[in-house]
């Protein structure tokens, strides 16, 4: 009997490609504060990340908890098959594989950003059903791992120990930090029943709210502080403006919450990360592009 050995339809769905974007912020952040640019390294670090290292993950995650509710970027989940392990396998070993092309360092960090997140979703180890432990992970490797390993292929060397990089790395894991009990508030139910108590279920539907506010605010205060000491305090205000519309849908469904806690649902979840990251990446972008036009 032929075996195709090639993924099929439900394998790539569980893939959940479009969900990078949701985490494209952070590399466009190291992207637009870094100070020399290897291009090729840029295009190469994106293919990684952004195409094999979180798409595998989503994938893996998914084949280990054989979601049949709304996961995120997907709202209807098809069956799993061993297909998609064996698919997420291949990307993790391509992935690494690719990174010694920008650097060992590099190679690294992916290596280790791969290993966490399978032990994250691996059924022996499980992170992902400790609140505390899963939050911290989540947070500090999509966000400042990620923050460290971009800026590390985009300069195509190990960058020095500045302020501004510990600081980069602070901002980029209480963003994440954020937006990821937020991600968690319409799966209470579904994780519970998988043996997933997440922190947004232990801080309830306010408590979610409140403590993403929170966070949020203090990453704002630390952007203040990242661009003062880059002697650009101006970047700070366009950053309060383009970041305005993440804040009034912010407030907006939390009042919603409040009167009704069914609208703590996938939709309303799912354009909420689509708000933050068009504004977060229209706002890096923008840095960008400053940076040749110098304009602003």
């Amino acid at each position: 009997m032929k075996i195709n050995p090639w993924p099929d339809k439900n394998t790539w769905m569980h893939l959940r490609f479009p969900f990078s974007f949701f985490l494209l912020p952070v590399f466009m952040f190291a992207l637009s504060a870094a100070q020399n640019v290897h291009w090729l390294n840029v295009i190469l670090a994106f293919i990684i990340l952004h195409l094999l290292v979180f798409p595998s993950s989503n994938g893996y995650n998914s084949f280990n908890d054989h979601d049949t509710g709304s996961i995120g970027g997907l709202k209807n989940p098809p069956p799993v098959s061993v297909k998609l392990y064996y698919t997420t396998l291949f990307m993790d070993v391509l992935a690494v594989s690719a990174g010694l092309l920008i650097s060992p360092a590099f190679c690294v960090l992916v290596l280790l950003f791969v290993l966490v997140s399978r032990a994250y979703s691996y059924r022996p180890i499980r992170i992902k059903r400790f609140p505390v432990l899963s939050f911290i992970i989540v947070s500090s490797f999509q966000g400042g791992l990620v923050f460290l390993m971009s800026t590390v292929a985009i300069h195509d060397y190990i960058p020095a120990l500045t302020p501004e990089l510990f600081l980069g790395m602070a901002i980029s894991t209480l963003f994440i930090g954020s937006i990821y009990p937020l991600t968690q508030i319409y799966q209470h139910q579904s994780d519970k029943n998988d043996g997933v108590i997440s922190l947004s279920y232990k801080l309830g539907y306010k408590g979610t709210f409140i403590f993403s506010a929170i966070l949020f605010l203090t990453a704002s205060a630390l952007v203040y502080q990242f661009y003062y000491n880059l002697r650009t305090p101006r970047f700070f205000h366009l950053f309060m403006m383009v970041t305005f519309p993440v804040v009034i849908w912010f407030v907006y469904w939390f009042i919603k919450v409040l009167r009704s806690s069914q609208q703590a649902n996938y939709r309303n979840t799912m354009f909420m990360n689509l708000v933050t990251a068009i504004c977060m990446n229209l706002f890096f972008l923008f840095l960008i592009v400053n940076r040749y036009g110098n304009w602003y």
